[in-house]
């Protein structure tokens, strides 16, 4: 499985980005997704998690309610919509695909090279 993620940038406090994460893979719909960040001199953290029909998904906390995530299964690609971004989302996210539903970067098999979000004025 090669995951490659992509959107990230430069946006202001308060704005929205969407990041984009394709998988090359026959049986993407196999895979539960996931979206990671790593801020510097941080550790990776769980940010949000889909099934694998995109029927139940999971987020931390600290995104509830501003991030979305969803898949498209008919194009390989799982996004994560940002909304009302922060400075301290500011970070490094990855994607990630298991054959496990789970919000500790541990369990992931397969990750993407990451994408950087700094939110900033």
């Amino acid at each position: 499985v090669q995951l490659q993620a992509s959107g990230g940038g430069l946006v202001q406090p308060g704005g929205s980005l969407r990041l984009s994460c394709a998988a090359s893979v026959r049986t993407f719909s196999s895979y539960y997704m996931g979206w990671f960040r790593q801020a510097p001199g941080k550790e990776r953290a769980f940010v949000a998690a889909i099934s694998r029909s995109g029927g139940t998904t999971s987020y931390a906390d600290s995104v509830k309610g501003r991030f979305t995530i969803s898949r498209d299964n008919t194009k390989n690609t799982v996004y994560l919509q940002m909304d009302r971004l922060k400075p301290e989302d500011t970070a490094v996210y990855y994607c990630a695909a298991d054959r496990a539903f789970s919000s500790s970067p541990g369990i992931y098999d397969y990750w993407g090279q990451g994408t950087q979000v700094t939110v900033s004025s």
